[in-house]
């Protein structure tokens, strides 16, 4: 079995500031719902955006956005390096990775597991990654260290999940982002026997996936953002399992990128620590219904006052706490 050492408690990151980080990804998920299903991802991007950044100013920190929206000439807002919070200079210091609308299309098209996620770190604990792919592989814990990499095969990742597992490899189900570009390992995959879950979007979903015995996925597999892979990787640092990510680069020009960022060795496997170290916070909202989170509803209590209802998870690697929070909001 897995043997690991307890994360230190940050003196940085306070319990306050784990329920504070809710709130934050609650007025982007509130915000993102007024449109989904409305054919308009930029604007359900745009909206969550901006009440996540009003939401964060709400907070005694001084936060740097680490993982954002992109670079500052392409996101007018929580871009990379953009300083968040209510106390620039005098609150904790705080790395941020964000993502307000995870699944702008899934919201876009009214379709399963669109959040708004965060992930917070002390200063220089999260991966400055380059917006660029990132080949991913998870499982959940329970595992002897290392049983997955991304230096063997894919069956030989199956299998060696399968004999841990106590069952045979076509009993194992895959996660896998439903895109032309994974036809190949779709195909492995299927000779194997394996079962696939097919998702549309959401690859931060997906990846936390394998820690819910109730989905049923054993592994996540291919290829999709880097910043999402150090949201994925936070949250499996506060629950358990492990992850693989290599980046990705199709052109000369993300090598650059990555080169701006400090990325020396492009072919690095990047496990937890390298992506999340130390103690930090993941939270996550859901605006669309999926199968970590409720999306937001609408409904009337019995007085007859209309209501907002989320339902929210928030995680801490320290004290490897998963608090579910629903909550109901007040329409104006």
């Amino acid at each position: 079995m897995p043997t690991s050492k307890p994360t230190p408690t940050s003196k940085v990151l306070d319990r306050v500031l784990v329920m504070e980080m809710v709130r934050v990804t609650e007025a982007a998920a509130i915000a993102a719902s007024d449109l989904v299903g409305r054919g308009d991802e930029k604007a359900a991007d745009a909206a969550a955006v901006e009440a996540m950044r009003r939401a964060f100013d709400m907070l005694e920190i001084d936060g740097t956005v680490v993982i954002g929206e992109g670079e500052r000439d392409e996101a007018p807002m929580l871009y990379i390096g953009e300083k968040v919070g209510g106390a620039p200079g005098r609150g904790p210091k705080i790395d941020i990775a964000l993502d307000p609308l995870e699944g702008t299309t899934i919201t876009a098209k009214a379709g399963p597991n669109a959040l708004a996620v965060l992930a917070a770190a002390e200063q220089g604990c999260l991966l400055n990654a380059p917006d660029v792919y990132m080949e991913k592989l998870a499982v959940g814990p329970g595992y002897p260290d290392g049983i997955i990499s991304l230096d063997r095969s894919v069956r030989d990742n199956v299998a060696a999940v399968a004999e841990a597992k106590g069952v045979a490899p076509d009993e194992i189900i895959v996660c896998v982002l439903d895109r032309p570009r994974h036809a190949e390992l779709i195909a492995e995959l299927r000779a194997i026997g394996c079962g696939i879950v097919l998702i549309g979007d959401g690859d931060v979903a997906g990846v936390i996936a394998t820690t819910d015995p109730d989905t049923t996925v054993d592994l996540y597999m291919g290829s999709g953002g880097a910043p999402e892979g150090v949201l994925a990787a936070a949250a499996l640092r506060c629950v358990g399992g492990q992850f693989n990510g290599r980046l990705l680069f199709r052109n000369d020009d993300e090598r650059a990128r990555a080169a701006q960022w400090g990325v020396e060795d492009l072919d690095r496997i990047y496990r937890l620590e390298d992506l999340a170290k130390g103690d930090c916070i993941f939270a996550a909202t859901g605006v669309t219904d999926g199968s970590l989170l409720e999306g937001v509803k609408r409904k009337k209590r019995q007085t007859g006052e209309r209501v907002m209802t989320t339902e929210s998870v928030v995680m801490r690697a320290s004290t490897g706490t998963v608090r579910w929070v629903r909550a109901e909001h007040r329409i104006a």
